[in-house]
């Protein structure tokens, strides 16, 4: 048995002063001081702005490649890398095995808590070693104390590969900093319950990997101004919402916008260059493909001006 504690120094098992109370207190109150907190969480975001930013290149430039982005993580913080990596392929139209995410205990851990397994190093290193990563490739290691042994192992193989790490983690003195590329540390200070890193440490790391994710995919052409025009149609939901994107950029009706995304194989990109500069869809797709995938260098039109107009009439209807 270990004589002293290993983790009663981390700032997220810290005792908060602010919430010493809080079982006393009514529930407006616990509202009120868990706001409180997150303030202080998002300021502590705020700070790391220029590493997210560094991040961002990082990523982009990774990608521009043919490069990976992988997370790595156990607990809330390999549940957060696995929710960013199932949303790209149906916000941005990614391919499937572009994000990637590795959690301790695999998909069983998802939706059952298998805290143990958090601690087995070598299965860390082996869950990397099966996706065979490369120099390419950017692993993003998210880790609210940055003392887990599976995130540990997994850090060694990605180095070991070649891989860009970055590292996300809510303890700004970790000395994993010498061993990856790039640390994002958003100081968030004690939580509210001593230990529960799955409120500000989860929310602080859950707003940097939104930023790592998002602004990467705008830098290599997933939006047009801020329409998601690289949507994938798998549901009505998402097919009007094409509907709507191409009404808006191009001026066509409603049920005009349906019979192009048809012509153009519910590809929104594709059924803009179609409109705008009247090529067919094998056209438009080699089109799109000379310009790296940007809906603005294929068409050469900004679409800010347009969207101006529309929120400004919105805004006199």
């Amino acid at each position: 048995m270990p004589s002293h504690s290993k983790w009663e120094s981390l700032p997220t098992e810290a005792i908060n002063p602010s919430t010493l109370a809080i079982d006393k207190l009514p529930a407006t109150d616990i509202v009120d001081s868990m706001l409180t907190e997150d303030r202080k969480m998002l300021a502590a975001v705020q700070r790391e702005r220029d590493r997210i930013a560094v991040g961002v290149d990082i990523i982009t430039r990774a990608l521009r490649k043919g490069g990976r982005i992988i997370f790595v993580g156990a607990g809330t913080s390999g549940r957060l890398g696995l929710l960013e990596s199932a949303e790209m392929p149906p916000t941005f139209g990614t391919r499937h095995e572009l994000v990637l995410a590795v959690v301790a205990g695999g998909k069983d851990a998802v939706l059952h808590a298998k805290e143990g397994v958090e601690d087995r190093y070598d299965e860390g290193s082996r869950s990397v070693k099966r996706l065979s990563p490369s120099a390419n490739d950017v692993v993003i290691v998210v880790s609210a104390s940055g003392m887990t042994p599976f995130v540990r192992g997994a850090l060694s193989r990605a180095r070991r590969a070649g891989s860009k790490i970055i590292f996300v983690t809510c303890d700004p003195r970790t000395e994993l900093q010498t061993f990856v590329d790039l640390t994002i540390a958003p100081a968030v200070g004690p939580e509210v319950i001593a230990g529960s890193t799955r409120l500000k440490a989860g929310t602080a790391t859950k707003i940097v990997l939104n930023m790592l994710t998002t602004a990467s995919m705008i830098r290599i052409g997933k939006t047009y101004g801020n329409l998601m025009v690289d949507v994938k149609t798998g549901s009505e939901k998402l097919r009007d919402r094409a509907r709507r994107i191409i009404t808006i950029v191009t001026g066509l009706e409603y049920d005009d916008a349906d019979r192009l995304l048809r012509r153009a194989h519910w590809n929104v990109k594709a059924a803009i260059v179609m409109q705008k500069a009247g090529l067919s869809y094998a056209r438009a797709m080699s089109r799109l493909r000379r310009a790296d995938d940007f809906v603005r260098e294929a068409i050469g039109e900004d679409v800010e001006p347009r969207l101006r107009e529309l929120l400004g009439t919105a805004g006199h209807a």
